[in-house]
């Protein structure tokens, strides 16, 4: 039987001791907490109900947020999706852990939070997108998806090689947690499980069985959708238009494949998205999208109906996607429940950026701007810990790692850049002492959808970024007063001593986490 080290034990166990101290309530028994971690794809804040109830309805996410905490204020280092994951497993920011865009490979052989968890008796296992060009390290069972997978009939690596499956991807991986919590782990053992869906990302294909679904929905224009980025150089030079035909892509994005009609992105999609289904998942598929098909291509739209309708049928493929997700979400909550392991597992749910909904009129992520640096973050917690709701202070992904750590009662090492989140789970922290600011770097240029190099510094109330490499454009923003961030303040008289404090900060933050962008571009 494994021996655990004496820290692994249950480190909030005392906590219930002190809560129930003059009752007859006994405490709770010190054994280790599991730990599932949920992690989705681009899935941003505003299509979660329990964020923003505007678009849609995501019941078994609320479940997890009503059943614990949900961070209002939680945030990613750099909006992109390898970067984010390498911060999730080592805690660190992208600078330090090497892996500063999509295109550098992570190395595995680095300290990260699966190797600590298994260091210490916990078995680990790592199921759907890596996406980290690497193999994972130190799971005791892994299956991955390549790159950025498929979402119909999808291959995976294995230890022993490539498999492809039949079906919808969500329910694939969400078949395999299942399996490995029912038939592979050792039930005696405490588990780290990380449940990493392709879902939400581009191209945004729903499960056949959903294909219906929204179709009868307006989603709601945002008030910047036109946005003309004046006074925001770097916004307007970006690749990520909505109204774009090159950025948003007839026939991949939107699905409108025509014979005769080829796009940028159109010889992919014929031939290995759409391409790859099966018959009945094509006839499915067609029957849903051919009447579309031939309505659009004869209404021959123009201008802001053209722009507009996009809007519509990219919101409503996201919204049928994201429902796949949280209804696969809750088949691991039910059988959790059905197995009597809520009250000694801890559930994470984030993603692992936001993303832009037609704000300033865009789809993707990369930009500091609040839509894709945040993310959606709620944990569910066992009842003997007591915090419930809503949870304001700032918190960022190099956060989860340590936060693992000290849910185990592994010690965090000290080169770990994030900060344990347990003290605001169990109301143990000091408030005024807690962080009052965020560090940004986002790298990846030139690249897809072209959003410049830029790294920053986010507080409470405002937001300063540089934007440097082939362009040296700075952007200073209230948050109070314009969280759209319509409003470039950056070298008006009235905000220059913001500006001074905040670059201070910044500077603060560059030496703190040891960003070497510093000796190149000093403040």
């Amino acid at each position: 039987m494994q021996h655990f080290n004496t820290k692994l034990l249950y480190p909030i166990a005392g906590m219930a001791v002190l809560a129930s101290c003059g009752s007859s309530q006994k405490a709770e028994p010190t054994k280790p907490l599991n730990i599932v971690y949920i992690m989705t794809d681009d899935h941003t804040r505003q299509m979660m109900s329990s964020y923003d109830d505007r678009h849609i309805q995501t019941p078994n996410l609320d479940r997890i947020a009503e059943g614990g905490v949900l961070f209002n204020n939680a945030f990613v280092c750099n909006s992109i999706s390898g970067p984010s994951r390498a911060c999730l497993l080592t805690g660190k920011h992208s600078h330090k852990n090497g892996k500063l865009d999509n295109h550098t490979t992570f190395d595995g052989d680095q300290q990260t939070v699966q190797q600590l968890l298994k260091g210490a008796g916990y078995q680990t296992a790592m199921i759907g997108k890596w996406h980290l060009d690497s193999e994972p390290t130190n799971f005791d069972f892994w299956e991955i998806l390549p790159g950025q997978g498929d979402y119909y009939n999808p291959v995976f690596i294995t230890p022993q090689g490539r498999t492809q499956y039949d079906g919808y991807v969500t329910n694939i991986i969400t078949d395999m947690s299942l399996d490995w919590l029912e038939n592979k782990r050792k039930k005696e053992d405490p588990f780290c499980l990380f449940i990493h869906h392709k879902a939400i990302h581009r191209n945004w294909m729903g499960d056949t069985l959903d294909l219906a679904l929204f179709e009868d929905k307006t989603f709601e224009l945002p008030h910047n959708f036109y946005d003309n980025y004046e006074g925001r150089i770097a916004a307007a030079e970006q690749e990520m238009s909505i109204a774009s035909n090159h950025d948003m892509d007839l026939v991949n994005d939107l699905k409108m494949m025509r014979e005769g009609v080829e796009t940028r992105l159109s010889g992919g999609y014929v031939n290995n998205t759409y391409g790859r289904m099966n018959e009945a998942q094509k006839a499915a598929w067609d029957k849903h999208y051919q009447p579309i098909i031939d309505e659009f291509y004869a209404a021959n739209l123009q201008g802001k109906e053209w722009a507009e309708w996009k809007y519509q049928r990219y919101m409503r493929d996201y919204a049928k996607t994201v429902k796949s997700m949280d209804d696969n979400v809750g088949r691991v909550l039910d059988y959790l429940e059905a197995n009597d392991m809520m009250e000694n597992t801890i559930i994470i749910y984030t993603s692992d950026q936001g993303f832009y909904m037609g704000e300033h009129g865009w789809f993707d992520k990369r930009f500091m701007y609040e839509e894709s640096m945040s993310t959606p973050l709620v944990m569910h917690l066992p009842s003997h810990i007591k915090k419930r709701g809503d949870i304001p202070q700032l918190v960022q992904n190099i956060d989860f790692a340590p936060t693992m750590l000290d849910i185990a009662g592994v010690e965090i090492p000290a080169d770990i850049q994030g900060v344990s989140l347990l003290p605001l789970l169990t109301d143990k922290v000091d408030k005024d002492n807690w962080r009052k600011s965020l560090y940004y770097h986002y790298y990846e240029f030139p690249a897809e959808h072209m959003v410049k190099r830029h790294y920053g510094v986010r507080t409470e109330r405002y937001k300063l970024i540089h934007f440097y490499n082939d362009i040296d454009v700075w952007e200073l923003y209230d948050l109070k007063n314009d969280i759209s961030e319509m409003h470039n303040l950056y070298g008006q008289t009235e905000y220059e001593e913001v500006t001074q404090e905040l670059k201070r900060e910044l500077k603060r933050l560059q030496e703190q986490y040891d960003d070497p962008i510093r000796e190149e571009y000093p403040l």
